[in-house]
């Protein structure tokens, strides 16, 4: 067993957006992310008609679009998510997303997704 002493304090991060590589996951998605110990943001830039695929993960997902807007299509519900309007995702929910014009959001998982982070995310890169 680990005394409070020997038990490793998680890192301060302090991060610029602009100083985070931008990775071009395929021709119609840009994405950045930063990771924390359990939880992850990320700004990721769709152009219009980018259909991202139904998937779902362990990982709650809210979603904040700064930019343009999302077609979502969930369990039994069609959802628009138009600048400025948020999206909350449970775990384990199939969902998949449509670009209906150039968008930007923000995305915050918890825990981080730990195949962005190891690139076996394999569904986003086609």
């Amino acid at each position: 067993m680990t005394t409070p002493a020997e038990q490793k304090t998680p890192e301060i991060q302090h991060i610029r957006f602009e100083d985070i590589p931008v990775e071009h996951v395929n021709p119609l998605i840009d994405r950045q992310f930063v990771a924390g110990e359990r939880s992850m943001l990320a700004r990721l830039t769709l152009r219009a008609g980018c259909v991202v695929p139904t998937h779902s993960h362990e990982n709650e997902q809210i979603t904040y679009v700064l930019e343009g807007a999302l077609r979502f299509i969930l369990p039994n519900k069609e959802l628009v998510v138009r600048a400025g309007e948020v999206l909350v995702i449970p775990s384990h929910t199939p969902h998949s997303a449509e670009a209906l014009e150039d968008t930007i959001d923000l995305d915050i998982f918890c825990p981080p997704r730990a195949d962005w982070i190891n690139g076996t995310d394999a569904y986003l890169r086609k």
